[in-house]
């Protein structure tokens, strides 16, 4: 998690990210560096960055609602899920605007008060469709064009923790939460 040293955040990027209420993320690409690893009975291994999870869970603690959203099936995701805190899990999703439709009825909010991070063609219906759109750098150029926030930290590599910092920032929650590691 060796990114560049933060540039000052623009304040129109900021005043986005301060309404987000639910935040949806992608799973290969974003929570994992996007390998897809198969073992030899041919389950699916994912590797996930502790970084990445904490700031999930700092994310949900300052009031931000998350889930995941992936067109791929994993137990791995399941767990890792469960061990995170986050209940609302839709896995295998082919068309991800219409489940994207449904979180967001799911948590009574307009598409105003969601953000979503992605990485491929596939998450650009979501991206067109929600408030604050982000992407880790080694997406594809054509779906960064898309994003309203581009990570400096790779996917599966810190860029989920870079946005939840930003969100919280934004959200004016981000020192409270570090000064509470202090007392």
């Amino acid at each position: 998690m060796n990114a560049a040293p933060a540039a000052p955040i623009p304040q129109a990027l900021l005043e986005r990210a301060k309404h987000v209420r639910l935040m949806v993320f992608d799973v290969d690409g974003v929570l994992t560096d996007g390998r897809l690893w198969y073992g030899s009975d041919g389950e699916s291994i994912k590797v996930f960055h502790a970084a990445d999870g904490h700031g999930l869970k700092m994310l949900a603690a300052s009031g931000v609602r998350i889930a995941l959203l992936s067109g791929r099936r994993s137990a791995a995701v399941e767990r890792r899920a469960a061990e995170l805190g986050i209940t609302q899990v839709l896995q295998g999703i082919d068309d991800k605007r219409p489940a994207f439709e449904r979180l967001l009825a799911q948590a009574e909010l307009g598409a105003d008060s969601a953000g979503f991070m992605g990485d491929e063609l596939v998450d650009l219906p979501v991206m067109t469709r929600c408030r604050f759109a982000c992407a880790p750098y080694e997406a594809p150029e054509f779906v960064r064009r898309h994003a309203h926030y581009v990570s400096r930290a790779p996917g599966g590599g810190g860029a989920v923790r870079e946005l939840c910092e930003l969100l919280m920032q934004a959200q004016g929650t981000l020192e409270a939460r570090l000064a509470s590691y202090l007392a």
